[in-house]
């Protein structure tokens, strides 16, 4: 939900290893004092999409999160705002939107049986690791609705991920206040006709690998990968929110919206 009025003080700058964004680091430097990260009550992110995602995932796992303003330094820069050395920074991220967003909460069963548990802000995919297709069984909400996906893989987005991994997949494009998900098969070969599902974003979903020693499938979170995967549970995790920061007119919603009216 879009909402501003917070006066932030104290502002940390991080900036990926790129050079483009290093150099816009520099340039920043001499506008403001700024603080360390775990001592901010904003956070300056230049880069890319895959660095803000990294620096999202930092303060997850960290257990402190800060408002994130990104300035786009990288390829498409789906989550950033332009970058502008000549504008005052403090200036913009006060008067920034700010726009809620929940990851899902990830619990990976893998084949030797130990749990480990993750954050997808973009989307939970299960992959194929060998040459065999997956054979996934999908449950959601409790009930079992597909019993033998046979596919290269399947996916779970949700809004803030839509227009990634999801929509090169031929998923659908949530619009952020939908309060849904994506569930979108990777090549399916069967049923060779299911496209997918749009659901509630409130219903557990697990993906079960089926026959995996002979068909072994990997578990990639945003940026991170588990292998030889049992099995996933998910969920969206409503105590983990995230708040990004955009210009006026250029929030993460009028993105969403106008990605769907791309003709070329």
């Amino acid at each position: 939900m879009a909402s501003n009025g917070t006066s932030f003080q104290r502002l940390a700058l991080l900036a990926s290893d790129t050079a483009r964004a290093q150099e816009a680091h520099d340039a920043l430097l001499s506008q403001g004092d700024w603080v360390p990260l775990d001592e901010a009550d904003a956070v300056v992110v230049l880069g890319g999409d895959g660095f803000m995602l990294q620096t999202l995932h930092a303060m997850l796992d960290a257990g402190r999160v800060v408002p994130a303003f990104g300035m786009n330094l990288g390829t498409v820069g789906f989550l950033m705002n332009r970058y502008d050395r000549r504008a005052a920074i403090a200036t913009r991220v006060n008067k920034a939107r700010h726009w809620t967003i929940s990851p899902l909460r990830v619990e990976a069963v893998t084949q030797d049986g130990e749990t480990h548990v993750m954050s997808a802000i973009n989307e939970i995919s299960l992959l194929r690791e060998t040459r065999q297709t997956a054979k996934i069984e999908v449950s959601v909400g409790d009930r079992v609705r597909i019993r033998e996906l046979v596919c290269d893989g399947v996916l779970v987005a949700t809004p803030a991920g839509s227009t990634a991994y999801n929509l090169s997949a031929n998923g659908p494009i949530l619009p952020l206040d939908s309060k849904m998900l994506a569930l979108t098969p990777i090549s399916p070969f069967r049923p060779r006709r299911w496209k997918g599902a749009i659901l509630p974003d409130r219903m557990k979903i697990v993906l079960r690998v089926l026959d995996p020693a002979k068909r072994p499938v990997a578990a990639v979170a945003d940026q991170k990968e588990l292998r030889d995967i049992a099995e996933v549970r998910l969920e969206i995790a409503r105590d983990s929110a995230l708040t990004l920061l955009f210009d006026p007119g250029q929030s993460l919603e009028e993105r969403i919206v106008a990605e769907q009216f791309i003709t070329a």
